[in-house]
């Protein structure tokens, strides 16, 4: 005969099982849970290394492309991860890794903040502490897209596109009305950076590239999904981090990409500049760091930890922040 109390306490447990999990994940399209405690130091409770990697068997027919956009990737985050793979015509069965775990950029937890060299949106939720996040498409080493903070000014569903003065020639045509052919797709979020916007696509290809004249180019789905809420007057800042830091559960990991647009030039030196945010009690193994800044594949890898005693195969040799910094600019 069953118990009605202890239907009831396997209905709460589940429940709350459910919600938990929710909580520390996905809780609805691609918004994580992050922690970031009060204080200028991380600590043991802080949580900046958002997601988790999952795995994927090439169907017959797959492109990478279609993985890319069926997992919410950009183009270029597969393409740093399996340099050789042919990316029209994968060999159905491999096994790859699909790199969803992100550390969150540096600097305030508001707002948009788009990442250009990993190529990446984050959008905080105001009153909680939650980030979603969406792969971009930016502009080209001609037309890079402006660093700098911005606001939202402009709010559009299906908007025309005006033809840029320099683009006269390649086009019959000043403007092009709403249509499948329109560049901007069906939703346009104007920024105070004169002529840049946050903008759907009509080549969903384009995402996860460098091929516009400056804007920032959404999955038509993914635009969809943001441009109901974000208001005029929202915060953009747009910055240039190849290298992330980020805390989880104590240990300490590091998100390397490539220096798209050269801006670094010893990247040893400003990985370790940036460990040093951390603080000079953090631990971390110059040899994984130095992997990590010569792989640049876009994973995050754990290299140390926030107190000293991490375990000996993660953290060969333990080194103090502050002598790593010492011997990057020696």
């Amino acid at each position: 005969m069953n118990n009605p109390r202890l239907s009831i306490l396997r209905f709460f447990f589940l429940s709350l099982f459910l919600m938990t999990f929710l909580m520390d994940g996905i809780a609805s399209g691609s918004a994580f849970n992050y922690k970031i405690m009060s204080g200028d130091r991380p600590s043991m409770k802080w949580k900046t290394v958002v997601g988790w990697n999952g795995r994927h068997v090439v169907a017959d027919g797959e492109t990478l492309l279609d993985i890319a956009r069926n997992f919410e990737l950009g183009w270029n985050e597969l393409e740093v991860l399996y340099p050789d793979m042919d990316p029209w015509v994968p060999d159905p069965g491999t096994e790859i890794t699909i790199p969803e775990c992100w550390i969150l950029p540096s600097g305030k937890s508001e707002g948009i903040v788009v990442n250009i060299p990993e190529l990446r949106l984050y959008r905080y939720i105001s009153g909680t502490q939650m980030v979603e996040t969406y792969p971009v498409g930016i502009g080209t080493e001609e037309y890079q897209t402006p660093l700098g903070e911005y606001r939202v000014v402009d709010r559009k569903e299906n908007p025309v596109w005006n033809v840029p003065p320099s683009l006269r020639e390649k086009y019959p045509f000043d403007y092009l009305p709403p249509c499948p052919e329109n560049p901007l797709g069906e939703y346009w979020l104007g920024l105070s950076a004169e002529h840049i916007g946050i903008h759907g696509t009509n080549f969903p290809w384009a995402v996860g590239r460098q091929v516009s004249r400056g804007c920032i180019r959404l999955y038509p789905e993914h635009i969809k999904r943001l441009f109901p809420v974000v208001t005029v007057g929202t915060q953009v800042r747009i910055v240039y981090e190849p290298v992330k830091v980020g805390v989880l559960d104590g240990e300490i990991y590091m998100e390397v990409h490539p220096d798209t647009d050269g801006k670094k030039t010893d990247m040893e030196k400003y990985a370790t500049e940036r460990l040093q945010e951390l603080g000079n009690e953090c631990y971390v193994c110059h040899d994984i760091v130095i992997k990590a800044l010569a792989e640049k594949n876009g994973v995050p890898v754990r290299i140390g930890t926030i107190e000293g005693g991490g375990d000996e195969e993660a953290l060969q040799a333990d080194h103090n922040i502050e002598d790593i910094l010492n011997e990057a600019i020696n």
